[in-house]
């Protein structure tokens, strides 16, 4: 087989992980027609998913170093197309988000490998190239999402938008063990299971909390025991993380503040962008009466626009501070939510969906720079998997947060516009907050650190 064949194998999962993140937002109301959902139920078909890649991105990096990046590669495979058919054949709401927790799983360790493979499999021009194919891969993959959920939706059903994961990791899984190499770190320390399990039980007591909120008072005891219990076990976590020798994160790197804001940023960039468009999905669907396809079509603006500005400015936003591009990304992806309305027709979604779309390009090719830049080269590994992290949680509490927004709303419409001004609000004061505080170089000494940098463009 060619010398692009690893490539490919690569590719394909890359494209099933990152496909699913917005596939599944245009099969919402069919799902909670079919399997009589709520509300809640359909927020936790988001973020089982989210959170499990938040928890799990830097262990199973940690993981793929000791046993082996090919070996932790195929056995992502085997647990994302596993878990993708329990959630295509789920009868019930609750098995399908237990599902999308396993399908998480799978997601977080094929996102730490497959960058790693193409990383120690290419060198010299093809490595660049290679990366940039697989950054292609990553953005289509996004932009396809809605209307690909949408065709399945509406001509197969809900259920397919999972399922056609399963040919396409039988695939990879072939392809994988024929071409790519196995590869580790002879040097590599084990998993921080204790920061695993503390993080994950944190950040999922927390967002539970938030969801409660939905369903119960912001000061009602049980809203106010999971915030409590999943803030103290987060403080665990802390302490374990300045104790451990092989922590999954080094919290010196917070000594420099813009490490810290940076994280944030990454927060804001995934809550201020989408975790609206579950609601949106089921706006244009239930209150509108547009069909899953043309559901899709109109939230395609985005993505559209994300390419498009990727395309044409990506290779020249090096030459702007990161403070610059941070700052311009999360303000013009705040003043697209802010400009997102409704009323009696899908158009004036557009405007908006377009504005944040820029934004989305500006902010999702700044990201990965900024965060190198704030630290020394032997920690660029933990830095990209922190990145992914607080994306990852930022859409997991914006989808928790909304959905209180929308919960406690006199009606449904009213609550998707405070939820429109609510991300709008988070983009802007974030952005000016990382104008104050971001450092201005955009110096990066580390080749791994410019590797990583080719991946997100």
């Amino acid at each position: 087989m060619g010398k692009w064949s690893p490539l490919v194998a690569v590719c394909l999962g890359g494209f099933i992980l990152l496909v699913d993140v917005t596939i599944v937002t245009i099969a919402l109301p069919d799902m909670a027609r079919t399997l009589s959902a709520s509300l809640n139920g359909l927020q936790w078909v988001i973020d089982a998913y989210a959170l499990a890649l938040a928890a799990l991105v830097l262990a199973s990096g940690s993981l793929a170093d000791q046993i082996g990046r090919k070996r932790t590669y195929l056995g992502s495979l085997v647990i994302f197309g596993v878990a993708s058919l329990a959630c295509g054949l789920a009868p019930t709401i609750e098995v399908l988000v237990i599902a999308r927790a396993v399908q998480g799983v799978g997601g977080a360790a094929m996102l730490a490998t497959t960058l790693a493979i193409v990383n120690v499999t290419y060198h010299g021009r093809d490595r660049g190239i290679a990366l940039g194919i697989w950054g292609v891969v990553a953005g289509a993959a996004a932009a396809v999402g809605p209307v690909a959920g949408g065709l399945l939706t509406e001509f197969l059903g809900w259920r397919w938008i999972f399922l056609i994961n399963i040919p396409i990791a039988i695939v990879a899984i072939w392809l994988t063990t024929k071409v790519v190499t196995e590869s580790n770190n002879p040097h590599a320390k084990g998993v921080d299971v204790p920061g695993v399990v503390t993080f994950t039980a944190g950040t999922g007591a927390v967002t539970f909390g938030l969801m409660e909120a939905g369903q119960h008072e912001w000061g009602s005891g049980r809203v106010l025991g999971w915030l409590v219990a999943g803030l103290a076990i987060l403080v665990v976590f802390v302490v374990l993380q300045a104790r451990s020798a092989n922590a999954m994160l080094d919290l010196k790197l917070f000594r420099q503040l813009s490490f810290s804001v940076i994280l944030l940023a990454a927060m804001a960039f995934s809550f201020a962008a989408f975790a609206y468009t579950p609601f949106m999905s089921v706006w244009l669907q239930q209150r509108l009466g547009l069909q899953p396809l043309a559901a899709g079509l109109v939230m395609l603006p985005m993505s559209a626009a994300a390419l498009v500005i990727a395309g044409i400015f990506g290779r020249h936003m090096h030459l702007v501070a990161f403070r610059y591009t941070l700052s311009l990304g999360l303000g013009v992806i705040g003043l697209g939510a802010l400009l997102l309305t409704t009323g009696d027709s899908w158009i004036v979604t557009l405007p908006g969906l377009a504005v944040a779309g820029v934004g989305v390009a500006v902010t999702g090719q700044a990201l990965p720079g900024a965060i190198m830049a704030t630290v020394p080269h032997h920690r660029a590994g933990m830095a990209s998997g922190a990145l992914n992290t607080f994306r990852q949680l930022g859409m997991a509490v914006g989808v928790a947060v909304l959905g209180t927004v929308v919960a406690h709303a006199p009606t449904f419409e009213s609550g998707l516009e405070t939820s429109y001004v609510v991300s709008g609000v988070v983009g802007l004061v974030v952005g000016v907050i990382a104008l104050a505080v971001v450092t201005s170089r955009n110096t990066v000494h580390n080749p791994k650190v410019e590797q990583v940098l080719g991946t997100e463009a």
